[in-house]
């Protein structure tokens, strides 16, 4: 029964009664909804037949509501609070300023690479909103391909399902030192240089910590292994404080710069490489391309 008689209420009697609570007659409702007084005295009545009992009680010529009008008042007022929420937003979307872009990123890009380029957005477009979160490989992946995020930043190239990869400039890991360290003379660095030294690595799971260890492993060289961490951010601050030598991508590197560490460069090459991840099946936003273009050029800027 009560299903029934809600499927007969249309929103337009509601809009009648709301416009009656703030005005307090027939003839102020009309004129807030462009109508006529005996339209909305009909409508009125039509509304109170639905429900079985009476809104307002009509005394010399003015509306005085009910109990049940003013319980009823107060959830019109918060469905209606809540849709005015929903047009502010909708309209919202339309202002470049007012857009929000979610990006995922790896914690090491984060904190290098993307400041520098929503600095870049912020100059070239005005300010967009962006929120960032921080996911390592694994769950970075499977986040994207279930296209919860605008914008994902990888290292590794493969695409994950529902994705699409674009890469950045192809770069080359760099040597890190504490600020004074007797090698911080040379130009650049072999891998003969880290001999018996202590070095700072990166997590065993981690594909450049692989890929270093092999190039001194085929070299020959022995270093002093005492610490590890799946972040390079963590690898340079540890660098920065004397506990050892690292090898780091580029960018964390110079983000790092000036805080008791120098970089250098190898004489060996360790390609490093950063990929954005599209998702193939969330709406299109316009400023997601200028975070595109401005990552692009971010990453040029740094070679």
């Amino acid at each position: 029964m009560i299903q029934t008689m809600a499927s007969r209420i249309h929103h337009r009697h509601l809009e009648v009664f709301r416009a009656l609570m703030l005005s307090g007659s027939a003839t102020g409702a009309a004129q807030m909804l462009f109508s006529s007084q005996p339209t909305i005295s009909r409508e009125l009545g039509r509304l109170e037949q639905l429900l079985g009992y009476d809104l307002f009680e009509r005394a010399q010529g003015r509306l005085r509501p009910t109990a049940r009008a003013l319980s009823l008042w107060a959830e019109v007022q918060r469905s209606w609070q809540g849709l005015d929420r929903v047009v502010e937003h909708a309209l919202a979307l339309g202002l470049p300023h007012q857009a929000s872009i979610s990006v995922l990123s790896l914690p090491a890009l984060s904190h290098a690479l993307l400041p520098g380029a929503l600095a870049r957005l912020h100059r070239e477009h005005g300010p967009v909103a962006v929120s960032v979160a921080t996911q390592e490989g694994p769950l970075l992946k499977e986040w994207m391909a279930a296209q919860r995020f605008d914008l994902g930043l990888a290292e590794q190239a493969d695409a994950p399902p529902g994705t699409r990869a674009v890469s950045l400039p192809a770069m080359d890991e760099v040597a890190v030192l504490p600020a004074g360290h007797v090698l911080a003379c040379k130009p650049v660095l072999a891998a003969a240089d880290f001999a018996n030294l202590p070095f700072v690595s990166l997590a065993h799971d981690d594909p450049y910590r692989a890929q270093i260890d092999a190039v001194f492993e085929q070299a020959g060289v022995t270093r002093e292994l005492m610490l590890e961490t799946h972040s390079a951010v963590a690898v340079c601050a540890m660098v920065a404080k004397g506990l050892g030598l690292a090898i780091v991508n580029p960018l964390t590197a110079r983000a790092c710069m000036g805080q008791g560490l120098v970089l250098r460069p190898l004489a060996f090459s360790i390609p490093f490489q950063v990929h954005m991840l599209l998702p193939l099946h969330r709406p299109a936003v316009q400023e997601v391309g200028w975070l595109v273009q401005a990552m692009q050029e971010e990453a040029v800027n740094t070679l």
